[in-house]
């Protein structure tokens, strides 16, 4: 299948998706010059980009028929498969030689079976999920993992540079996937530590700005603590990425790892963490609430 590279003024792009992430990622390729098309299920939510000149149409395929590259990063895999699957979907409105990039965290399989559909109708299709959260996609400073053929990957790497900073090809179709799956695993874990660290800080009786600026610069220090540290400090639980939607994360990777024949008690832990978080009313929170439901657990009142 031939595949044109993407370049702006002249590739025509498609978007679906515009929640804490999605509008941010879509907004710096209208900046770089790329016409964009988009659907959301309510058009108010587009509100923004259609400010910034894009224009809304009334179906995933509607925005396949009239674009050259189609991102979509919507919720949990029953949306994927919907958006790109179903019968008004993007690859019912795609034709030879439109590129298909899915951003959501979803299943690999998913991704293999939409690469196979996709190819057999002559169209290109890559499984790219991100990481970053919303501060990342806000910077054009995301982390892309991209599955699918390097052909089709270079032929969107114009695209994805002006979301990200940094873009790997990983392999075949799925194998972004996989590897988002692998950065879900260490961010699970990770987060009890953060949310432990800091819980202990206050409870000692510690200045948690302080302690802050020690650890996060030394061997302790990662993304969400730099990140999310302060949010914590500053109980602002507002999303960056939905507790709800990083449950689902854990639930495919623990399901890819009985799959596989592997055992992964951490995650298996985080996950049920994360669901005392969501049965506590904060699954429409980010991640960092799970601070919330440590608190809770032991009785530590702020």
């Amino acid at each position: 299948m031939s595949v044109v590279k993407a370049e702006a003024g002249k590739t025509k792009i498609g978007w679906i998706g515009t929640g804490v992430m999605g509008r941010s990622m879509c907004g710096h390729l209208i900046k770089a010059g790329y016409h964009a098309t988009i659907y959301t299920r309510s058009k108010d939510k587009a509100a923004d980009l259609i400010a910034l000149g894009a224009k809304w149409v009334d179906s995933p395929k509607a925005v396949a028929q009239e674009t050259d590259v189609i991102f979509a990063i919507v919720g949990f895999p029953k949306d994927v498969r919907e958006v790109f699957l179903g019968d008004h979907g993007i690859l019912a409105g795609s034709k030879p030689g439109n590129i298909l990039v899915d951003m959501t965290t979803s299943e690999p399989s998913l991704a293999v079976e939409i690469y196979n559909a996709a190819k057999a109708k002559g169209v290109h299709s890559l499984d790219a999920p991100v990481s970053g959260g919303d501060i990342g996609a806000k910077n054009a400073a995301l982390s892309i993992m991209v599955g699918g053929d390097a052909e089709a990957e270079q032929a969107v790497r114009p695209l994805f540079d002006c979301m990200g900073k940094t873009i790997v090809h990983q392999g075949a179709a799925g194998s972004g996937q996989h590897t988002k799956m692998v950065n879900q695993i260490l961010i699970a874990s990770g987060m009890i530590a953060v949310c432990e660290a800091m819980l202990y800080a206050f409870k000692s009786g510690l200045d948690a700005k302080t302690v802050l600026q020690s650890v996060s610069v030394g061997a302790a220090g990662s993304w969400s603590l730099q990140n999310l540290g302060p949010r914590i400090i500053d109980r602002n639980f507002e999303p960056g990425f939905f507790v709800e939607h990083f449950i689902k994360d854990m639930g495919i990777a623990l399901a890819e790892a009985e799959r596989m024949n592997l055992c992964l008690p951490g995650l298996a832990l985080a996950k049920q963490l994360y669901e005392a978080v969501r049965a506590q009313g904060y699954g429409r929170k980010g991640t960092h609430a799970l601070m919330l439901a440590m608190e809770h657990m032991c009785n530590v009142k702020r």
